[in-house]
């Protein structure tokens, strides 16, 4: 046997050698990937070790963070054969797996590693990211279990083990680890955020568990140590629900809607703590008690309109359209359109409105004989109309203008075309440099089919603001409408970085938005490698949100945010539920469809796909080529 198969049996190295190897680590450690490479070299270049395993290993290791990936798998694989029974080389092989996403690999050469080091810390950490990331969650229990038998005093022990019994769906089994975690602990000053995270994500298990007693009592012996009280008082409320108290909850929700008066959710928290969701006159007296608390908020305004009708209907309209027509509130349909459920609201909305513009149109004042104005709304200026005279209490000039708008796309909803342009070329006519007026008329346009005349008036609300981002792309948007994809490169380009491809920079940016439109284009100009290679791009965006969430396995265990990591790995779970991945996934299937029921012909290299001379890219040998590449 010569002296260098002989020594291959000795993992360990001199005391010179083994200085060089430890500096290697660090190397690795801080990225200094050349001064690494440069002490293996000195390492394998002594006789004695130059097939030393582990160096072996650690130089693949480095050749792979530098991107030579063939010649790195070429080392370890090498350091491999050296040494079956080195956990650092079956660590090392992992790490090169799981840097590939071949994480079945990884776990495979982590379990190895174990198998000749059942205790290093280090492996059975990233054993259970790698479980937790593909939601092996069997496995990350058992290897959080060993975690917390090795390391007892270590917190990241009892939250990863807790959490592990968490997404299993033993409640009662996290529970209690978090609770004895908690009888180990002292807090730390008067404002411990990270022991008030801990508590409000003991209670959430308590509360999915069906507990709502105990969570309940939970949440108010800890009440002096959590410190986020809007998520407090928010799950105090819907426990005591839960719990059939709605009795208890309406001092919360009080606290919660003078906290944040404009929040929807509040007000219907309220009515049902008050139990008079469906009694009408005590929730306009509610709704007028919070008008005259919060004269600013505009939900106290806006919510009877969902609740009354007829007449007392135009009562509460009247004022609250007249006050955002005043103020110029270009949302104010979308803020109306859940009232068009019903039929009888939609007329009056139309009457009204077209009242208000007949009275402006007539006189620029509004009539103050019978303006049918709740008490309660007395204080807008807009509706204390004394005379003509007054130009005081006189409407500003805009009001016609955005009553115009508004009943343009009150028509667009019910597709009466003609009235809806009719309408919003007045607008246009009123005040041409609005550019609400533009992109309404673009929207018009768009809604009847006609995408090239929708295009170019978007272009012209682009135009009003150069520097304006959204307009920019929402014009990049109507011309892939249109299919004049080049175009809308170029309008995306005023955007990107200079000297840079848009196309290239928007994919590198995950401008998904821009991708889908794109591949949509494309087939519907018949462009099917280009439709495919969008549409890819999308699925491989995705690819890298699911590949992002890696490194939050260990931070979010660090920094506590222990709900919002839960809440992050049930979004991963249905990431791929997002429209974006739908539309892409459609249109993916009806290219490779429409592929398999009209193969592509046979031709030359030098020919492109095109729509009529049933030409195929470069490259492509019929149904194959690029299409079966980028399928691969």
């Amino acid at each position: 046997m010569s002296s260098s198969a002989s020594q291959l049996k000795n993992k360990s190295l001199p005391p010179k050698e083994n200085a060089l190897f430890k500096r290697i680590l660090r190397c690795y450690e801080q990225k200094l990937y050349k001064n690494g490479l440069k002490f293996t070299k000195q390492i394998l270049n002594n006789p004695l070790y130059g097939e030393h395993a582990e160096t072996l290993a650690m130089k693949g290791l480095i050749l792979n963070a530098i991107g030579r990936r063939e010649e790195a798998y070429g080392y370890v694989r090498r350091g491999l054969r050296n040494d079956l029974k080195s956990h650092t080389c079956w660590h090392v092989y992992g790490l090169l797996q799981r840097s590939e996403r071949k994480y079945d690999e990884a776990i495979k050469c982590y379990r190895n590693a174990l198998k000749w080091d059942p205790t290093n810390l280090q492996i059975l950490r990233e054993l259970s990211i790698v479980q937790i990331h593909i939601r092996d969650l069997r496995g990350y229990r058992d290897t959080r279990n060993q975690l917390f038998s090795l390391k007892p005093a270590q917190r990241a022990s009892w939250i990863g083990f807790a959490m592990a019994y968490h997404l299993l769906h033993d409640y009662k089994m996290a529970n209690r680890i978090l609770e004895d975690f908690r009888k180990t602990q002292n807090v730390r000053d008067a404002y411990d955020y990270e022991n008030s995270e801990l508590l409000l994500y003991q209670n959430s298990i308590l509360e999915e568990s069906g507990a709502y007693f105990e969570a309940l009592t939970h949440l108010l012996s800890n009440e002096k140590y959590i410190y986020d009280k809007t998520t407090f008082l928010e799950t105090l409320g819907r426990l005591h629900f839960r719990l059939s108290q709605p009795q208890h909850a309406r001092s919360i929700f009080r606290k919660l809607v003078s906290s944040n008066p404009d929040n929807i959710e509040y007000y219907r928290g309220l009515e049902k703590a008050m139990e008079i969701e469906d009694l009408k006159d005590q929730k306009l007296e509610l709704y007028k008690l919070y008008r005259e608390k919060f004269p600013r908020s505009n939900l106290p305004r806006r919510l009877p309109l969902d609740c009354t009708t007829g007449d007392e209907f135009l009562s509460y309209l009247r004022p609250y359209m007249l006050s955002t027509f005043a103020k110029g509130v270009p949302p104010l349909f979308t803020d109306l359109r859940s009232l068009y459920s019903n039929q009888e609201k939609a007329l009056a909305i139309e009457n009204l409105v077209l009242s208000i513009i007949a009275e402006l149109e007539e006189s620029t004042n509004f009539h103050t004989d019978d303006m049918g104005v709740p008490a309660a709304s007395k204080d807008f200026s807009i509706v204390n109309l004394t005379s003509k005279a007054d130009s005081s209490t006189a409407p500003p000039a805009s009001t016609l203008l955005w009553a115009y708008y508004y009943l343009a796309q009150h028509y667009d909803y019910f597709e009466n075309t003609e009235a809806a342009l009719s309408y919003v070329n007045k607008a246009i006519a009123h005040t041409p440099t609005l550019i609400e007026l533009f992109t309404c008329k673009a929207k018009i346009l768009k809604h009847v089919g006609d995408f090239e005349q929708a295009a170019d008036v978007m272009d012209e609300a682009r135009d009003l603001d150069t520097a304006d981002r959204y307009l920019n792309s929402k014009s990049a948007k109507y011309h892939l409408r249109a299919n004049r994809i080049e175009t809308a490169a170029n309008v995306c380009g005023k955007f990107t970085r200079e000297g840079t491809n848009p196309v290239d920079y928007l994919n590198e940016m995950q401008c998904m938005w821009f991708q889908t439109e794109c591949a949509l284009a494309y087939q519907r100009t018949q462009e099917w490698g280009e439709a495919l290679k969008k549409c890819h791009e999308v699925d491989r965006h995705f690819n890298e949100i699911v590949d992002d969430q890696y490194d939050f396995h260990t931070y979010c265990l660090r920094k506590m945010t222990l709900k919002s990591y839960v809440q992050l790995l049930r979004l991963e779970d249905v990431l791929r539920a997002h429209p974006f991945y739908f539309k892409a996934a459609k249109c993916a299937i009806e290219v490779y469809l429409h592929l398999y029921d009209n193969p592509l012909k046979d031709t030359s290299n030098d020919e492109q796909i095109t729509t009529g001379g049933g030409t195929t890219s470069p490259g492509a040998n019929g149904p194959g080529g690029t299409i079966v590449e980028l399928s691969s």
